[in-house]
């Protein structure tokens, strides 16, 4: 903390040289949180920041609400803005869908050692093939055919086929075309949903997370601006997998290289390397909840992990079997990163695109010794601090990436380009209202001014139940709000052409206008039912951009409605009602 404190008295030091001036400046979770009046001032102070503190701190841009605090006492809050108004981050993430497929076969090898042992057929060895595939060893012809009876049975995605090499008997393994198919697919829709996850955590208003593709994903995050947050919550496959740690092998042997067959050497967080046992107890699919928080005995921070009905009576039947013995959770991470050549340069394919290569990261966070019989809840302790206990849980929460995803293309929409849009947003809207009032005024004069009179009105009322819906506003919103501002006359020109034929007709003036009033209703009711349809439907079916534009024509057409026929005859009673009129200004 004295520490931070140092840091802000640095920063501020440094800022005051170039005659910048914070409007506020407070430490905030072990951070410094700089507010300033203008995003020009932001962007000098960020540039001047970050070479003070050089690579010691990350420096990242970021939005707030400046809401007064008198309105924040109510309950008030900002209007939601888009990414093309507000700024914010736009992310085109690839699925390594082949990667999943890759995944599922490794999980088949577990599958396989549990079946074959549980229906007692003995086997000598089961390892992938470096092809592709899963080779199952057995010791004669009749365990293999005793084999591949269960296996069938027990695992139809699997197609098996009997081959002979060393003068042994195998069954090669391998995924139907159509479990390929599937595991793609499923891929893609449940890093679909742990993005929107991780989305909600991130507290995003109207995020946009859709597929484009068949491997792609779209995600945008409207005012976010430290894209470095934003990318190590999205890109990363970070889970847990719970294994036992192999007692029954000296770990010295295996530290010289005689690792025994079934068990694997993993780095330690707290130093050294620990032997555990390939058999996968259960992983991060099964916890349906993590929360952070701090041990009651030494206020560590801890992650408290709740599992799923499966993963809670596999928890329970292990550690029962196994109590005095160790339990070791796996933090278990696919990172993606640059190909380098000698000169540290990224290096190019023939396309001229950077390469990438994958990188597991498995490292044990703890391996406590099973004290009882655990069951539904625990926690995980030997955490580095609360910042990685929190997004751990988050993750985890969120649920894991099915497949490793690389980040394509990124985009971010500054501030500065989103004040423009709304800028030119508004012109239109004023542009539009006056052209519309200059007509209304010449052609239908007074009538003509109380149509325009209620106009303002009815923007005001669309604004109004934006903020209050708390819906994002859009530059195709803005749109949709132009286009309202000329539908919402359509009613106000149906009725004042009725009063017109009524006025021809012979009819009193009093009378015209009711009779034009009364008359009118049905059509304007129908022609805005139908419009009105037409946005549900393009808010149901569309996405992004055309949910915008929905959402304020919806609300547009539904406040014209009330504007034109009940905001209109009020000001019309008020101007006319209980007079005697020879003719009317229409």
């Amino acid at each position: 903390m004295e520490r931070t404190r140092a840091t802000l008295t640095q920063v501020e030091r440094a800022l005051s040289e170039q005659d910048i001036v914070p409007s506020r400046a407070v430490l905030d979770g072990g951070g410094i949180r700089l507010r300033f009046t203008d995003t020009e001032t932001q962007l000098k102070a960020k540039d001047v920041v970050q070479d003070e503190l050089k690579n010691d701190y990350t420096v990242a841009l970021s939005l707030l609400p400046a809401t007064p605090n008198w309105l924040s006492s109510i309950g008030g809050a900002p209007m939601y803005l888009g990414l093309d108004l507000r700024g914010g981050v736009h992310f085109l993430m690839e699925v390594d869908v082949d990667g999943a497929a890759d995944n599922a076969e490794q999980r088949y090898v577990g599958d396989l050692r549990t079946i074959l042992r549980e229906a007692k057929i003995r086997y000598l060895t089961i390892r992938r093939s470096t092809g592709g595939g899963i080779d199952i060893k057995f010791r004669d012809e009749a365990q293999r055919d005793e084999g591949r009876q269960v296996i069938a049975d027990e695992l139809v995605q699997l197609k098996l086929e009997d081959r002979d090499r060393e003068g042994k008997p195998f069954i090669r393994a391998t995924l139907r075309e159509d479990a390929v198919s599937e595991i793609k697919n499923f891929a893609l829709q449940q890093n679909m949903t742990s993005l929107r996850n991780r989305v909600d955590e991130l507290g995003v208003a109207e995020p946009v997370v859709q597929q484009q593709g068949d491997r792609r994903i779209v995600v945008q995050l409207p005012g976010v601006q430290d894209t470095a947050r934003a990318k190590e919550i999205l890109g990363r496959t970070a889970t847990l997998e719970i294994k036992l740690v192999d007692e029954e092998h000296d770990l010295q042997s295996a530290l010289r290289g005689s690792v025994p067959a079934g068990s694997k050497l993993y780095p330690s967080r707290r130093g050294g390397q620990i032997l555990l046992q390939n058999r996968l107890i259960y992983s991060g699919h099964n916890i349906v909840d993590a929360a952070a928080g701090r041990d009651q005995l030494n206020g560590s921070p801890v992650v408290h992990i709740t599992l799923d009905s499966r993963g809670a009576e596999i928890n329970q039947r292990v550690t029962g079997e196994n109590v005095g013995k160790r339990m070791a959770v796996v933090f278990v991470e696919d990172r993606s990163e640059t190909k380098v050549n000698a000169e540290g340069l990224p290096v190019l394919n023939e396309e001229g695109e950077v390469v990438k290569v994958r990188k597991r990261i498995e490292e044990v966070i703890t391996a406590p010794v099973i004290r009882e019989q655990l069951g539904k809840r625990f926690q995980i302790e030997g955490l580095d601090g609360s910042a990685e206990a929190q997004d751990l849980a988050l993750l985890l929460r969120a649920g894991a990436l099915a497949a490793p995803v690389d980040i394509i293309e990124e985009r971010t929409v500054g501030p500065s380009l989103g004040r423009d849009n709304i800028e030119k947003g508004f012109r239109s809207v004023v542009i539009g209202f006056l052209l519309v009032l200059v007509f209304m005024f010449v052609y239908y004069r007074t009538f003509g001014a109380v149509a325009c009179s209620v106009l303002v009105l009815n923007l005001v009322l669309i604004v109004s139940a934006l903020s209050l819906l708390q819906a994002t506003l859009t530059l195709p919103g803005v749109a949709g709000i132009v286009l309202t501002v000329g539908m919402a006359v359509d009613a106000n020109v149906l009725i004042f052409e009725r009063i017109r034929e009524e006025i021809r007709n012979g009819n009193s003036p009093q009378a015209s206008i009711h009779v034009g009033y009364q008359k009118a209703f049905g059509t304007i009711f129908d022609a805005n039912f139908t419009t009105l349809i037409a946005a549900i439907v393009l808010f149901s079916i569309g996405s992004g951009p055309v949910k915008g534009f929905a959402v304020t024509l919806s609300i547009g057409i539904i406040t014209s409605m009330f504007t034109a026929i009940w905001g209109t005859r009020a000001l019309i009673n008020l101007i006319y009602g209980g007079r005697r009129l020879s003719k009317l200004a229409i």
